[in-house]
């Protein structure tokens, strides 16, 4: 779907897949690219987060415009087209936002995720800030390939945390971040372990401030803008 949509498009593009673990994914995507050269497929058997699989992928990036969608597609790849209009107004990164008044939310989540949502932003906001972002977790997400290596460079969270991480950076750095209202369904995946995943992302959290204490994040930025 995301092939068609950029040949449609006629947009030079390029794809590359991040798939860790043992569910067959990776091997059918590495099928798929042996005979499309616009596909790459990286990752192992082991599973070492979803911020250290898009970390991973952001180093090969080659695009001017950078950035990530969740393969099951609950953000269809049709909404890229807003984001490339902000992109080109010279937005550092824009993200897709289930929160927006504008938002068409056609499948919503269960009570209890929705619940622990409303929890996980008070909590967020409370250690790291972002209180202009109303949604973090939306992985619907792209940046100026300038900001994307930048912040990228500086990210160190392995797990979902990394979505957090990389808005705190690009705030702190005074990156512009753009917020668009987006189509979005949730796909009914039952596999997050609650108690065990609530740790590990509220012991992530906590580390944000801390690892990047001192950071520079801002030269990229600089070099970017005073080329223009």
């Amino acid at each position: 779907m995301a092939k068609s949509y950029f040949e449609e498009r006629r947009y030079s593009y390029e794809i590359i897949v991040a798939a860790d673990g043992d569910d067959g994914t990776r091997e059918v995507a590495r099928e798929i690219a042996l005979t499309d050269t616009c596909i790459r497929v990286i990752g192992s058997s082991n599973r070492r987060g979803k911020g250290y699989g898009v970390r991973e992928a952001m180093k090969l990036a080659q695009g001017q415009f950078v950035g990530f969608a969740d393969a099951d597609n609950k953000t269809p790849i049709e909404e890229l087209d807003k984001i490339l209009e902000m992109l080109l107004q010279d937005w550092d990164l824009v993200i897709g936002s289930r929160a927006q008044r504008e938002s068409r939310i056609e499948r919503k989540q269960p009570l209890y995720r929705r619940m622990g949502a409303k929890a996980f932003a008070f909590f967020m906001h409370s250690i790291v800030g972002l209180r202009g972002i109303k949604d973090t977790q939306c992985g619907f997400k792209f940046f100026d390939r300038d900001a994307a290596m930048d912040l990228f460079r500086h990210q160190r969270i392995d797990g979902y945390m990394f979505d957090v991480e990389i808005l705190y950076l690009a705030s702190q750095a005074g990156y512009r971040i753009g917020q668009i209202p987006i189509r979005w369904k949730d796909d009914g995946d039952s596999r997050l372990q609650l108690l065990r995943g609530t740790i590990r992302n509220a012991m992530d959290l906590l580390r944000i401030p801390l690892i990047h204490r001192g950071s520079d994040l801002s030269w990229s930025k600089n070099v970017r803008r005073s080329s223009c």
